[in-house]
C-alpha cells in the first residue's frame, strides 16, 4: 500500500514538473509573440490574408486532408507487414537460442536485423523504388511505399518481439513440454500470447515512429502529408504556415497515439496486478 502510494506520489510530482516546464515554455512563445508584433492588427490582418491564401482560396486544405490519408494508409499497411515480419523473425532467433536446429535461418534473421537497422530508411525506400521496383512504373509507389517501410519495421518489431518473449519465465516452456506440447504448440498457445501482452505498448510505439518516418515518402512521387504542404507552399510561395500546419497535425496525432499508449499500459499494468 505503501509503496503504491509512494509511485502514485512521484508520478504526480513528475507530472506537475512536466506541467510548469511547459507553463515556461508556453509563455516564453507569447513574449516572444508579442515582441514581434504578431498581436498587432496589422499582423493578424496579414496571417488571415496568408491563411485564407494557403488553406481556404480553391479548397487547398484538401490536399492536407489527402495527404493526411496517405500518410494514415501507408503506415497502418506498413505496421501491419512490420508485425508479420518482425514476429517470425523473432521466432527464428528464439527458437535457435532455445536449441532448434536452425543455423541458417537464424543467419539469414540476423542478417535481415543487422541490414535494416543499420542503413537509413530513405536509402532503403529509394532501392526499392528505384531499383528493385525501376521497371514497374504501373505499380502505385504508395505499396512500394508501404513494403519498404513495412520490412524496415519488421526489423525493430523483430528485436521488440524477442525481448517480449525472453522475458517470459523459461519454465513456463518447459512445463509446456512436459506436458506432451510440441515446441510450436507451446511457443503458439503458451509464449506468445503472455509476450504480446507484455509488448504492445511498445508496439504502439513504433506505429507512432512509422507515423513519422513516412514524412520521406514523398522523395518517391508519393503526396504524403508532408508532400501537401510543399505543394501548397509551392503555389502561393508561402514558406511558413503550410510547413507549420503539416508540424501542428503531426504533433496532434503524435500527442493523442502518445496519450492512448499510456492509457493502455496501465490497463495492462492494473490487469497483471488483478
Amino acid at each position: 500500500m505503501f509503496g503504491q502510494m509512494t509511485m502514485r506520489s512521484k508520478r504526480y510530482e513528475g507530472a506537475g514538473r512536466g506541467d510548469i516546464l511547459l507553463g515556461f515554455v508556453g509563455a516564453f512563445l507569447l513574449y516572444a509573440l508579442w515582441e514581434s508584433g504578431f498581436f498587432t492588427a496589422e499582423a493578424w490582418a496579414d496571417f488571415n490574408r496568408r491563411f485564407y491564401q494557403n488553406f481556404v482560396k480553391d479548397d487547398r486544405y484538401m490536399m492536407l486532408v489527402d495527404g493526411l490519408k496517405s500518410t494514415i494508409f501507408m503506415t497502418s499497411g506498413a505496421t501491419i507487414i512490420g508485425v508479420i515480419v518482425g514476429l517470425i523473425l523473432s521466432v527464428i532467433r528464439v527458437a535457435y537460442n532455445g536449441g532448434m536446429h536452425i543455423p541458417v535461418l537464424n543467419k539469414l534473421a540476423e542478417t535481415y536485423i543487422t541490414v535494416l537497422r543499420g542503413t537509413p530508411a530513405m536509402v532503403q525506400l529509394l532501392i526499392w523504388n528505384f531499383t528493385i521496383f525501376a521497371s514497374a512504373r504501373d505499380l502505385n509507389t504508395e505499396y512500394i511505399a508501404i513494403l519498404a517501410f513495412g520490412l524496415n519495421s519488421g526489423a525493430y518489431v523483430a528485436e521488440i518481439f524477442r525481448g517480449g518473449i525472453e522475458s517470459i519465465d523459461p519454465g513456463q516452456m518447459e512445463a509446456a513440454r512436459s506436458l506432451g506440447l510440441t515446441y510450436g504448440s507451446s511457443m503458439r498457445h503458451v509464449i506468445l500470447p503472455q509476450a504480446l501482452r507484455n509488448v504492445v505498448p511498445m508496439l504502439f510505439n513504433e506505429f507512432i515512429a512509422l507515423l513519422k518516418e513516412t514524412s520521406i515518402a514523398g522523395y518517391i512521387g508519393i503526396d504524403d502529408l508532408t508532400r501537401a504542404g510543399q505543394n501548397i507552399q509551392a503555389l502561393t510561395l508561402e514558406h511558413s504556415q503550410p510547413l507549420v500546419m503539416v508540424a501542428i497535425i503531426y504533433l496532434i496525432m503524435v500527442m493523442v497515439l502518445t496519450k492512448l499508449v499510456k492509457k493502455l499500459e496501465q490497463w495492462l499494468s492494473r490487469g497483471r496486478r488483478g
